[in-house]
């Protein structure tokens, strides 16, 4: 149990609603407040157990905003269930850490924030991706440790991404902005891999080719590749953006780091157990022209042994989503599927982009879920924009 008193606002609120983290922004409470929440709000920082979970849900609670790092499992649910939950309302896009089917078949709604999170978390793949060709953390150390001495033709040389080949994995939300930020930005060559051919993506490539060749330039290519093995030989920087399931847990291993170019770079902004972080220390040992960045990790927040001593990996905490205006805009989402949810409003009738989910950003947002995972098996129903 968390030993830090809860903040309680709208004490008097017909709805118990817990929020296992402090959130950022106020207009996430506002819209709580609005619609007879009583919130309580968990001050610490640690992850939440199972049966820590159990014993903030209690007897009572209408729905619970919950985070990435909590595993919500079928008891837990059924906890939830049985205190009168209506709802869990993940702060996060991804929800592989709770029991989807579990909560349906228990009849709980369960809410995520896509769209509002995709261009900051592409942001941070390309920042990552060049800290690693640059050699920027390891530069940023040199020069405070006091080793900069001068400059020096061959001093913290790193590579030119410059119509290099871009290999992606997973051609989703994040995963095409990444692609259209590294293609249009530095004029790579993109190899993508997906379940199904992303057209639209290779739509927005052909029409950057008509402007490159209107000025003279060349073209460059977008393929999706015919395998992975393909695409991991071909690609000068591959970059994870797949959800984590039983298919894609240690998708990348010894295996597969071994048919990457000695010289790659690998980027992570997904999920940890996407990638064997053992055999990534060991290959990043042996292959010290090979570098990874990490922004999510196998047994977050634990870190292999080893792996925070690699020169040639980058390291940051899970910040693909940390800009004020994404966290803020993400927390007033997830508080408005609550909302929507208790006062049996229907399901938003998409929520892909960031257009999608824009009109809950403002100041009068539709009586709807912004999204809802299992809205069509719980029949919640969809509300279009034309609606009146």
């Amino acid at each position: 149990m968390c030993k830090i008193a809860p903040t309680i606002v709208n004490p008097a609120g017909r709805f118990r609603v817990v929020v296992t983290k402090r959130l950022p922004g106020s207009r996430w409470q506002e819209v709580l407040v609005a619609a007879d929440c009583r919130l309580e709000i968990l001050n610490g920082q640690d992850t939440l157990r199972e049966e820590q979970l159990v014993q903030v849900i209690g007897e009572r609670c209408a729905a619970v905003i919950s985070q990435l790092t909590e595993e919500w499992t079928a008891p837990v649910l059924d906890a939830l269930a049985s205190a009168g939950g209506k709802i869990i309302s993940a702060y996060a896009v991804g929800h592989d850490n709770i029991d989807v089917a579990a909560a349906t078949r228990l009849g709980l709604a369960v809410g995520n924030t896509p769209g509002v999170l995709t261009e900051a978390t592409a942001e941070m793949a390309v920042a990552l991706t060049f800290s690693a060709a640059r050699r920027i953390v390891h530069a940023d150390e040199w020069v405070r440790g006091g080793q900069f001495q001068g400059w020096q033709p061959t001093m913290m040389l790193g590579d030119l991404l410059w119509r290099k080949t871009l290999g992606v994995i997973g051609a989703g939300r994040i995963g095409s902005a990444y692609s259209r930020m590294m293609v249009e930005g530095h004029k790579m060559n993109l190899l993508y891999a997906s379940r199904r051919p992303n057209r639209e993506l290779e739509r927005r490539v052909a029409a950057y080719n008509a402007c490159l060749t209107s000025l003279g330039d060349d073209p460059v290519s977008v393929a999706r590749a015919t395998s992975l093995d393909e695409l991991l030989r071909e690609a000068d920087v591959v970059s994870l953006h797949v959800p984590l399931s039983d298919e894609t847990r240690h998708l990348i291993g010894a295996r597969q780091l071994a048919e990457m170019k000695p010289t790659a770079i690998l980027v992570n902004t997904s999920r940890g157990p996407v990638i064997d972080e053992a055999a990534l220390v060991d290959h990043c040992r042996q292959c010290p022209s090979f570098h990874a960045a990490l922004d999510v990790f196998e047994e977050e927040p634990a870190l292999h042994p080893g792996l925070d001593r690699l020169e040639n990996v980058v390291l940051t905490p899970h910040l693909g989503s940390a800009t004020s205006w994404t966290r803020e805009g993400m927390a007033a989402l997830a508080a408005l599927n609550v909302v929507a949810v208790l006062h049996e409003w229907p399901a938003w009738h998409h929520a892909d982009a960031l257009d999608d989910v824009m009109p809950f950003l403002a100041q009068h947002p539709p009586k709807a879920a912004p999204s809802l995972v299992n809205a069509e098996q719980l029949g919640l129903g969809h509300l279009s924009p034309y609606s009146p």
